[in-house]
């Protein structure tokens, strides 16, 4: 360890004194709380060794790409913080992996790391702030899983409610009451595939899946199940498909009853007239068109550019009148 150097970091508008020093890497520890470190090995509740959390963090591109970066840079652009006695690195579990694997290559040259002391009796709750800091309000290279954990232990753990999380993240006080709901809820139905979390993510936004929620018991259950079958297929199906479903009463008892599979209860959902996405896209085109700046803007252009804008319009004329005639020999 070379002669540290002191300084202070302001965390929570705590100035936190910390000493600027380099640590060998060997003698540093992963901290098993990182968000990262935590979504990826705690799922069954154990804690995970130090040679596990190493393997599973090389397994990842962010890491691989990492080792790159630091061998062509010499070392650390920014230094890991580290909190003395334990030498348990709080920020920076990626990069000392990363060293980890340049060791095995060239043991002298990357034998000890740049980093930031805290105090061995650092507050908890500052420890997490700091994460906070680093990772939503700052980088933000967490993914929205790691950070809901975050904020999730904040609140459970260290009973931070949802309005001072968001004054201290830099967040909305709904888009954190919404990460920890979604959080809460992938623990309530045993989802351990971090790779779901949009698929739930935009299930807890929908107001119409909402009121279906509310009128049909298990339909959370049932959502879940058929996410983890495969029956759902992609996370856009649960933002596009599932409140046309929601939309169309009949079809949607049906398919809470499960008479109906996820692509039935669509088809039906859509003949019932449940789905208004071409009416959207319809209504945003004519808005858009109706726009004064808009005419003036075309009403500019000159030349060759003038004269596609004229053939386009005259064919917008032509397949509107076509389609209008359907619709009203329908009706």
């Amino acid at each position: 360890m070379t002669t540290p150097v002191g300084d202070t970091i302001l965390i929570r508008g705590v100035d936190v004194p910390v000493q600027i020093t380099t640590v060998r890497q060997g003698d540093l520890r992963f901290f098993v709380e990182n968000p990262r470190v935590y979504s990826i090995l705690r799922a069954d509740g154990d804690e995970p060794s130090q040679e596990v959390i190493e393997r599973k963090l090389l397994e990842m591109d962010h890491v691989k790409t990492l080792i790159q970066d630091i061998k062509r840079d010499g070392g650390l652009t920014d230094p890991v913080v580290v909190r003395a006695g334990s030498l348990e690195v709080l920020e920076g579990n990626s990069r000392l992996a990363a060293y980890r694997a340049l060791a095995r290559i060239d043991p002298l040259k990357w034998a000890a790391m740049k980093c930031k002391l805290l105090p061995e009796d650092i507050d908890e709750k500052l420890v997490f702030a700091l994460l906070g800091q680093y990772h939503i309000k700052g980088k933000k290279d967490w993914a929205p899983f790691e950070q809901a954990g975050f904020l999730y232990r904040r609140s459970t753990v260290h009973n931070i409610d949802a309005a001072q999380l968001a004054q201290e993240i830099g967040l909305s006080k709904q888009k954190v009451q919404h990460l920890i709901d979604t959080y809460q809820f992938m623990l309530d139905h045993e989802e351990t595939d971090t790779a779901r979390w949009s698929y739930y993510d935009e299930y807890l936004k929908s107001r119409k899946i909402h009121k279906a929620r509310l009128s049909h018991r298990d339909f959370d259950a049932l959502i879940v199940e058929k996410v983890k079958s495969g029956e759902i297929p992609r996370a856009v199906d649960i933002r596009e498909r599932l409140p046309v479903i929601c939309s169309a009463p009949k079809v949607l008892k049906k398919f809470a009853n499960r008479a109906y599979d996820f692509e039935e209860a669509h088809e039906h959902a859509v003949d019932a007239g449940a789905d208004s996405t071409p009416y959207k896209k319809l209504s945003t085109f004519q808005k858009w068109l109706a726009k004064p700046e808009v005419a003036t803007a075309l009403g500019r252009t000159q030349g060759e550019t003038r004269r596609k804008i004229e053939y386009a319009l005259d064919k917008i004329a032509r397949r509107a009148e076509v389609v209008r005639g359907k619709l009203t020999s329908k009706s």
